[in-house]
């Protein structure tokens, strides 16, 4: 968690941050789920 201090820009900087690298990794995860199951039961 943030420090309870931390600017609001500094916050939402992490939280963009977070955004830029999750949603790639999350979309990553959802094609390798979907071709590994084709792959597995064909």
């Amino acid at each position: 968690m943030p420090h309870p201090d931390t600017p609001p820009s500094r916050r939402a900087l992490t939280a963009f941050a977070w955004l830029w690298v999750g949603l790639p990794l999350a979309y990553g995860l959802y094609e390798l789920v979907q071709k590994a199951t084709q792959l597995f039961t064909g």
